[in-house]
């Protein structure tokens, strides 16, 4: 009788965010050794493997993506685009075929609390949003109910998948929504004795 066969999850891939990172705490432990022929060394082998898979993956991205093909959102470029280590590594090499907006939009699209862009600013890096949930919505599903654990945890949402396709974004603003309070309708009592229907005037609700 054979043994059962154990099966082993694989590792979950880095996004370019966290590979970037590891990188950068393996390049400062190198520098506190003090060899500075060593940190050089290290530094010049990640360009070169950087130089080595972004050439890579421009020759992918020709030979995948047509320019047809980049005009009408089919053929099988465009189904690698929604993967998001595959985006983040073209967004990295510079070789994504959409523009920032159309990635933003994509990677808000992914987040479950629904907002809206108010504006981004390419060269602060700062993009601004709001939240686009209805004001009258409750608590229970995150919408309009201003509670501070809610906005975070959209906030952390949105960054997580902005980090993956739109590395452009350095930071992420989330505007509060002012909700205009209702207009009340306030009838007047007409005088005693008189007849007709009293005066009606707009009240704006406390």
């Amino acid at each position: 009788m054979s043994a059962a066969a154990t099966v082993v999850a694989p590792p979950r891939a880095l996004d370019a965010v966290e590979a970037g990172q590891r990188v950068e705490d393996l390049l400062d432990r190198l520098s506190t050794t003090g060899d500075q022929e060593v940190c050089a060394a290290a530094e010049e082998l990640v360009r070169v493997l950087m130089d080595f898979y972004g050439a890579g993956l421009a020759r992918i991205v020709g030979r995948l993506g047509t320019p047809a093909d980049r005009g009408t959102g089919d053929g099988p470029l465009a189904a690698l685009l929604d993967d998001e280590l595959v985006s983040s590594l073209l967004a990295l090499h510079d070789l994504h075929p959409e523009d920032i907006g159309t990635r933003i939009a994509r990677a808000l699209d992914s987040v479950h609390d629904p907002v809206e862009v108010v504006g981004f600013d390419e060269e602060t890096g700062i993009l601004r949003l709001r939240s686009s949930a209805g004001a009258g919505a409750g608590a229970g599903d995150g919408g309009g109910c201003g509670c501070p654990s809610t906005g975070a945890a959209t906030q952390r949402s949105v960054e997580d998948a902005l980090a993956c396709f739109v590395p452009e974004v350095e930071q992420v603003v989330m505007e509060s929504v002012t909700v205009e309070p209702p207009l009340l309708q306030i009838a007047t009592r007409p005088p005693a004795g008189t007849a007709g229907a009293g005066t009606t005037v707009a009240a704006t609700a406390p």
